[in-house]
């Protein structure tokens, strides 16, 4: 049986092993595979691995011994669902493995645009407080978090886990979901999370926080008409997907201070693109897409991985999603 890795480096750039596949027959490992070169080494592969790497119904097309598709990640809109179905492919996926580290990530950024921690320590180290005439300055607004009201939207697992984070913090918690059960049942066995609107949740927020999968509907649903809904100098966080938000429209909140602050570890384009509307944009904190990349988180995600497989092949598969 032949193994394909098409673009292994992101999961592990050297500090993990693959060497766990070898049991299952030959393993053939890429760090990156260019669109061109997909068919050529995957065209006798049995079983392939992939993150980001697109897989067409045009590619799948040539690929007669294809059996199984394995995303190292938990979105899987890179690969023709549709047709792996109709090849009799099965295509597995990794969820709910970066719950906590997502969570970590979120307040990471919601604490550097409230605290400021890199810019006080980068003015420290500049020698500023050698200088200071008092015991303590600051250079950027503080802001305390008790008695804010968080918003959250999408309430699977990571924002119900950002939603104990809040609520630690001392924040009041709201939160929109396609499915409301999800926050009624939260309820049941947790502290009380009031179920809200969109509009509502938008209007009551002074943190808004993006936690929903990315879908046809929801593509560009913090426009300018949503953010105008907002509160004058809330906050935006988006850990979720990039193109749920307008950049473009978010920038201009961001320069006429609608939004006091963005936090994102996602863009629209990955790797951003040189004209992305956010580089360089006021008050914008952006992460290259690491919400997932502790170490313990890629550790789970390969275990995943391996015991996707091994369930497949011994004929009881799981995480399948098509």
């Amino acid at each position: 049986m032949k193994l394909v890795i098409l673009d292994g480096h992101a999961l592990n750039p050297g500090d993990l092993s693959y060497d766990v596949f070898k049991e299952f027959g030959t393993l053939e490992y890429y760090d990156r595979t260019p669109p061109e070169l997909v068919v050529e080494r995957i065209k006798d592969a049995d079983i392939v691995f992939l993150n980001k790497v697109a897989i067409t119904k045009e590619i799948l097309e040539q690929c007669a011994n294809l059996k199984y598709i394995g995303v190292f990640a938990t979105g899987y809109n890179v690969i023709d669902i549709a047709a792996a179905r109709a090849h009799g492919i099965t295509v597995t996926n990794i969820p709910a493995y970066s719950t906590m580290a997502v969570a970590q990530a979120t307040f990471a950024l919601l604490l550097e645009l409230t605290n400021g921690v890199h810019a006080h320590n980068q003015s420290v180290q500049n020698g500023d407080w050698v200088k200071s005439p008092d015991f303590c300055y600051w250079t950027h607004p503080l802001t305390e978090l008790l008695g804010k009201t968080f918003g959250i939207i999408g309430f699977g697992s990571i924002g119900q886990a950002v939603a104990r984070i809040a609520r630690a913090l001392g924040m009041k918690v709201v939160a929109h979901s396609r499915s409301p059960k999800k926050i009624a049942d939260f309820c049941k066995s947790d502290f009380e999370v009031e179920s809200v609107s969109l509009d509502e949740l938008l209007a009551q927020s002074d943190v808004v926080s993006l936690h929903c999968p990315l879908t046809d509907t929801n593509r560009g649903m913090i426009n300018s008409a949503a953010l105008a809904k907002m509160k004058d100098g809330a906050i935006l966080l988006n850990t979720a997907r990039g193109p749920l938000v307008d950049e473009a429209a978010v920038k201009a909140a961001l320069q006429s201070k609608k939004l006091f602050g963005y936090g994102a570890d996602v863009l629209c384009q990955e790797p951003m693109s040189a004209d992305c509307p956010l580089l360089g944009a006021p008050n914008c904190v952006i992460t290259p897409h690491v919400a997932w990349a502790a170490k313990e988180t890629r550790e789970r995600l390969l275990a995943i991985a391996v015991d996707n497989l091994r369930k497949f092949l011994a004929g009881t598969p799981i995480n399948v999603v098509n």
